[in-house]
């Protein structure tokens, strides 16, 4: 015993998610201000521990955090119940629960209209007999077994288990890397759903990023039992981008460094390399093109592995960009774009052409010469970096869904980039250096062949992100996307007009006119 109070039993430590040790005043209060940054609106932290055990420095440390005032004066609310701060993200509420008789007091308090959008913290919360939200994290201050200190004990219950075991496994791996006391700064989300950064920055402004890309959740099955994402060859976990940077920085291009990992959590700290873009307000920066161009031509002219090391008995086997995979891209044009861009629906026999003649039109892909493509190179995932020389001054940022699939396809990516018009002369012009530069690396290179390759992959690429922005606007809130579509739409009416797909621009004519309409005037089909 110690004032009173009985230590934390081994059992008790046992079935904690999460045992901090705390040897001081200080230790616990930066304790709580780094849990502070990992609460949301709608979050209930209960908090216990007897006399002497650090309840009071943790409550008031946490509170003055979430209101943003290090000055902020935390009464106990052992008599009032309730009080309630104001915060910048939200309302922040201090209860002790030690005066409630059960938890029905709760509905005279008025406490889920209170809380309902704020950050809670409870003390005594065993007194509301089980009426508190079951997700919740609770913490339990006691004494150290054996020492001077204390230590926290932290649970996870319901939802909060899982998002316990990512912060644990972030504070880890920033104590591991030495940038735990750095200030994590918001950054804006990209299309991923799945998939968010955090800038970290030092006290001496040295920065690196956060890079949060928990496991894949399995999605419905739409295709003989298997899920969409395994189909389209989508990286399902943090172990493709690892080996794609690993092997990207082996040939001696800039993507970035990873400082360390977790790659269970799906947590990565890696290199920032900035924000410098390879557009201005005119549009692509036709210099930084050219040399993001020059790099593809690297990819291109090297014998590259189909496998790559991850970790130590872990390799990434690299997905061959199959026809299953391509098709079922196609396919997003049908079942968002039209739907809810277009305002129809295709008939089955459409539907049944439509895939068809793609399937048709990829066939000489298909059998055609395979690389690297990272899928996703366009100017959001390039970074200028003007203090590098020659190629790596590219930065590369976004390669996690690479495949084995055909040269053109990133060509395309870049010269007809979804964010930004590229002017059909300097897409032109910059085909025009691809070509040349394939062709003095390799005298076999086939310019014709090539050119064929690049219409019908930059019509697929059109075609899917026609359907890709229709679904992030209806389905994931992501309106901005459809501001994008014109420009894709022309990309589509450019790339369709190569003879390649002349049965494909008949049928885009013919069942979307608004998209494709017939150059002879004549009416669409039915």
């Amino acid at each position: 015993m110690v004032n009173g109070l009985a230590l934390m039993s081994e059992q008790d430590i046992s079935q904690a998610a999460w045992i901090v040790t705390l040897p001081d005043h200080e230790a616990t209060e930066d304790f709580a201000r780094k849990l502070a940054e990992e609460l949301k609106p709608g979050d209930l932290v209960t908090l216990s521990g007897g006399l002497g055990a650090g309840k009071t420095t943790f409550a008031r440390a946490l509170v003055r955090m979430l209101a943003g005032e290090p000055e902020l004066e935390v009464p106990s609310p052992t008599f009032t119940l309730m009080q309630v701060y104001d915060g910048p993200l939200c309302p922040i509420v201090h209860a002790d629960f030690y005066r409630l008789s059960g938890g029905y007091e709760l509905v005279e308090l008025g406490w889920e209209e209170t809380t309902e959008n704020a950050i809670a913290l409870v003390e005594w919360p065993e007194r509301a007999e089980g009426a508190l939200n079951p997700d919740h994290l609770d913490i339990r201050l006691d004494f150290e077994p054996g020492g001077t200190g204390r230590i926290a004990m932290l649970t996870g219950t319901g939802t909060f288990a899982s998002r316990l075991q990512r912060i644990k496994a972030f504070r880890d791996l920033v104590e591991r890397c030495g940038w735990s006391d750095a200030v994590r700064l918001p950054m804006p989300s990209d299309a991923s759903v799945i998939r968010s950064y955090e800038r970290l920055m030092k006290m001496n402004g040295e920065t690196a990023l956060l890079m949060i890309s928990p496991p894949r959740p399995v999605g419905p099955p739409v295709r003989r039992g298997k899920p969409y994402t395994t189909i389209a060859k989508l990286a399902e976990t943090v172990h493709a981008f690892v080996a794609m940077d690993k092997g990207l920085r082996t040939l001696g291009l800039s993507a970035p460094f990873i400082y360390g990992e977790d790659l269970d959590a799906g947590l990565l700290l890696i290199e920032d390399l900035g924000a410098d873009p390879f557009t201005d307000g005119n549009g692509p920066i036709p210099e930084r093109y050219a040399e993001a161009t020059r790099v593809l031509v690297k990819l291109h002219t090297t014998e590259l592995p189909q496998a790559l090391p991850v970790a130590d008995g872990i390799e990434h086997e690299i997905p061959s960009y199959d026809l299953e995979a391509l098709l079922i891209e196609v396919e997003l044009l049908a079942d968002w774009y039209v739907p809810h861009i277009i305002g129809s629906q295709l008939s089955g026999s459409a539907r049944a052409e439509f895939l068809n003649l793609w399937t048709e039109a990829l066939g000489e892909i298909l059998t055609g010469p395979t690389t690297w493509t990272l899928r996703d190179y366009h100017s959001p995932n390039l970074i200028w970096l003007s203090n590098r020389e020659g190629l790596q001054r590219v930065g590369l940022i976004d390669f996690q869904d690479a495949v084995l699939g055909s040269p053109a396809y990133d060509v395309a990516s870049l010269l007809q980039d979804a964010r930004v018009t590229v002017p059909a002369d300097l897409e032109l012009k910059l085909i025009g250096l691809y070509a040349r530069e394939r062709k003095s690396a390799d005298p076999a290179f086939d310019v014709s062949a090539f050119a064929r390759a690049y219409a019908i992959m930059a019509a697929q690429r059109a075609t899917k992100i026609l359907g890709i922005f229709a679904r992030l606007d209806r389905r994931d809130g992501k309106p901005h996307y459809l501001r994008h579509l014109p420009r894709i739409e022309a990309y589509l009416t450019r790339n369709l007009a190569h003879p390649a797909l002349a049965k494909l621009k008949v049928w885009y004519e013919s069942y979307l006119p608004r998209l494709i309409p017939p150059e002879d005037g004549t009416p669409p089909s039915s």
